[in-house]
């Protein structure tokens, strides 16, 4: 089962990895893989908590706005069908 973890955490262990503590002892102590280390370093590899959390939030955000967008796309293409086009 996957074990999640908050941005906190995740902050706390790269915080961790950077003041020198080796990587097999950080991911065996905090229960997760090394592959999941280098993912969240790479997405939030010197970030501060307040960036993390404002990014989470412009996600958010993008994907209510992209399903509003896809939503108004198949009202108009309905609508268009509906009417019958010229011909």
């Amino acid at each position: 089962m996957k074990k999640r973890f908050t941005e906190e955490q995740i902050l706390g262990f790269l915080k961790q990895a950077e003041a020198g503590v080796p990587l097999k002892e950080l991911c065996r102590s905090g229960g997760f893989s090394s592959v999941a280390f280098y993912r969240w370093r790479r997405r939030y590899g010197g970030m501060e908590l307040s960036e993390i959390r404002r990014v989470k939030e412009l996600e958010a955000e993008n994907a209510k706005l992209k399903k509003l967008l896809a939503e108004t796309m198949l009202d108009a293409e309905a609508l268009k069908i509906a009417l019958g086009r010229k011909r």
